[in-house]
C-alpha cells in the first residue's frame, strides 16, 4: 500500500562537518542521500523532501556582506538569502534524484517549489537569535567578526566552534501547501519549504512582506507534514538515534519515545537548541496534531528498520 512519506534532510545531506561545502561535495553527499530513497520510489510511495540550508544561507549572507563592502554590491535581506539557497539546493537535489530515477529506468515527475513559510513579525525570537548559519570559526575570529559587523555568535554545543545565530521564529503557516499535497498526491516528488521556508508575514494592508530570519526546517516540515496529512514523518540527521546525556561517557541511546518521555527530556535540557531539540520538537508537534508515525535517524541507518528513534503517542 502506497504511503505519504515526508522527509527532512539534515545539513549533513549536503555538507559533511569536515568539509568546506564545495559544489562537488554537496553533489556527492546528495547522490548517496538520494542512493538511501530509491527503495521508496520503486516501492511507489508519494515523497515529499525537505532540507536544511545553515551552511549555505550563511555562506550566501558572507558572499553578500563581501560583495558589498569590496565591489558595493547591493546586500540582499536574509529573508532573499534564504530563497536564493531554496533554489540551487533544489536544483541539486532534483537533478540528482533525476539522474538516479534515470539510471533505475523508473518514470517519475520531480519539481522543487519556492516556499514562502508565514511567521509571526512579534515572535520572541527577534529579540533573542539561536539559529546556527554558516561555517565553524575559532573563538577569536567569531569575536573578531562581531565586533565588526555587530551580528551575533555562538559556540556550538557539541564542540565544532563558534557559529553565526539568527533569529529563529516559529512556523504558523505554510502558504503553498495545497498545491504541495495535490502534486504529490498525483504522483510527483515534491521538493519543499527548503531551509525552513521563506519567512514572511502580512503587513496591517494584508499584503506579504519577507522578514529576516531563518526558520527552522524541522518544526517547518513537521507543520507541512500535518497539512498534507502525511503517513510517515522521517528527520535525516547525522547520528542514528535520540541521545541522552550525548557525547558523554553515561551516553543512552533511546529507541522509542513517547510525546511525554520526550517532553520531559526537553525540559530537563536534554537536547541542544541548535542541534536536537528542534528534531524532538518536530516529531512531538507531528504526533500531536494527529500525525501516526515519526522518526529520527541518519542516512546511513535510513533503510534498516532497526535502527533510529521511533516517537509515539503514548
Amino acid at each position: 500500500m502506497s504511503k505519504l512519506f515526508l522527509i527532512a534532510l539534515g545539513g549533513n545531506a549536503l555538507i559533511k562537518a569536515d568539509e568546506v561545502g564545495t559544489i562537488h561535495e554537496q553533489i556527492k553527499n546528495i547522490q548517496n542521500t538520494c542512493n538511501e530513497l530509491i527503495d521508496l520510489i520503486k516501492e511507489g510511495h508519494k515523497i515529499v523532501i525537505t532540507h536544511g540550508n545553515g551552511p549555505q544561507v550563511g555562506n550566501i549572507l558572507l558572499q553578500n556582506e563581501a560583495g558589498s563592502i569590496i565591489y558595493n554590491v547591493p546586500s540582499m535581506p536574509l529573508d532573499v538569502c534564504v530563497a536564493f539557497s531554496q533554489g540551487f539546493i533544489g536544483y541539486i537535489i532534483e537533478q540528482q534524484l533525476k539522474n538516479l530515477l534515470i539510471k533505475n529506468k523508473i518514470e517519475r515527475e520531480i519539481v522543487s517549489l519556492i516556499t514562502q513559510v508565514l511567521v509571526d513579525k512579534n515572535d520572541p525570537a527577534f529579540k533573542n537569535p539561536t539559529k546556527p548559519i554558516g561555517p565553524y570559526y575559532t573563538e577569536e575570529k567569531a569575536k573578531e567578526i562581531m565586533s565588526i559587523t555587530g551580528s551575533f555568535f555562538k559556540e556550538d554545543p557539541r564542540g565544532r566552534g563558534w557559529r553565526k545565530v539568527v533569529p529563529s521564529p516559529k512556523p504558523i503557516d505554510i502558504l503553498n501547501k495545497n498545491i504541495i499535497k495535490k502534486i504529490v498526491e498525483e504522483g510527483t516528488i515534491v521538493i519543499a519549504v527548503g531551509g525552513g521556508g521563506i519567512p514572511v508575514f502580512y503587513d496591517d494592508d494584508g499584503y506579504l512582506k519577507g522578514i529576516e530570519a531563518v526558520i527552522d526546517k524541522d518544526l517547518a516540515s513537521a507543520l507541512l507534514a500535518s497539512k498534507i496529512n502525511a503517513d510517515e514523518f522521517i528527520i535525516l540527521t547525522d547520528v542514528p538515534k535520540v541521545y541522552l546525556n550525548y557525547n558523554k561517557p553515561n551516553q543512552k541511546a533511546l529507541d522509542y519515545l513517547t510525546i511525554k518521555e520526550a517532553q520531559i527530556y526537553l525540559e530537563e535540557g536534554h537536547f541542544s537548541e541548535g542541534s536536537m531539540k528542534p528534531k524532538v520538537e518536530a516529531c512531538i508537534k507531528f504526533l500531536s496534531n494527529g500525525g501516526k508515525f515519526a522518526k529520527i535517524t541518519s542516512i546511513e541507518a535510513f533503510k534498516n528498520s532497526n535502527e533510529g528513534t521511533i516517537f509515539v503517542k503514548a
